[in-house]
């Protein structure tokens, strides 16, 4: 009876939106009360920049390819940690040099349109601990003073189980700095079970992506031409060198900002 309560109860607006958009994603009936609603995709932000952090088991031809990093529940929210990184419009303009060129070797190459750094893979949070978590988050980020990285160094990524390839710009130098924010990061997870990040993480802003492991086709001379295009792209050593000024928590529909000093 008790379970039959939380039928109605949705983590975020946009997932009533979906919703009522009818059956129309296929079923998902899993014998739990209200489930033979769709399964919902995961929230509109994490859609709009998918990670090579997301681990993923699920059908996706339930949403145009795209592959959750979990099985959706009533009341989890789907979060993740991160630098946010403002694009300018040379940076835009880079961006389309690089992703013309490599769509000459993979067509089907989307470039991202929200840029940032990922400090925690994509977790999942209970509704009720979201309030504590990003409390924990702030007290353990208070310290934190501004600082500068360059992510200046092309590279090919796929997520774990292959389902997605993307091009990212690697970080070269800050690294240390960004350990230190990972280890606090982690801190907090550890306080709520949830996994921590990669042991030896690339640091990298994502920038575009395509579905399927093609990363044989990007590696090699596809790669050496991208690096060319940043190593002579006139405004890259002003524009890659950034520094961050804030992390951000997205939570389901909710972001959190914890400003630097």
């Amino acid at each position: 009876a008790m379970s039959a309560a939380l039928v109605g109860y949705s983590s975020s607006e946009e997932e009533q939106e979906h919703e009522e958009e009818g059956g129309s994603r296929g079923g998902g009936a899993q014998g739990l009360p209200g489930a033979s609603r769709p399964r919902l995709p995961a929230p509109a932000g994490l859609l709009g920049d998918p990670d090579p952090e997301e681990a993923v088991s699920d059908d996706s031809s339930r949403h145009g390819g795209r592959v959750r990093g979990f099985p959706h529940e009533r009341g989890s929210w789907a979060t993740h940690v991160y630098l946010p990184y403002i694009a300018q419009e040379e940076f835009l303009e880079l961006l389309e040099l690089l992703v013309s060129h490599a769509r000459t070797y993979v067509p089907s190459l989307a470039a991202m349109e929200e840029f940032h750094l990922s400090l925690s893979q994509c977790v999942v949070l209970r509704y009720h601990w979201i309030e504590p978590f990003v409390r924990s988050l702030r007290e353990r980020l208070a310290a934190f003073h501004r600082f500068f990285c360059v992510a200046d160094q092309v590279k090919v990524y796929t997520n774990q189980n292959k389902t997605r390839t993307f091009i990212g710009l690697e970080v070269s130098a800050g690294h240390f700095q960004l350990l230190e924010l990972v280890s606090e990061v982690d801190g907090v997870l550890e306080e709520f079970d949830l996994p921590t990040f990669y042991k030896d993480p690339s640091f990298h802003i994502s920038l575009a992506w395509c579905i399927g492991d093609l990363s044989g086709r990007l590696k090699g001379q596809c790669l050496r031409e991208l690096q060319d295009i940043v190593d002579g792209f006139e405004e890259s050593a002003f524009l890659l060198r950034i520094q961050w000024e804030q992390i951000r928590c997205k939570s389901g529909n909710k972001y959190f900002s914890f400003p630097l000093r």
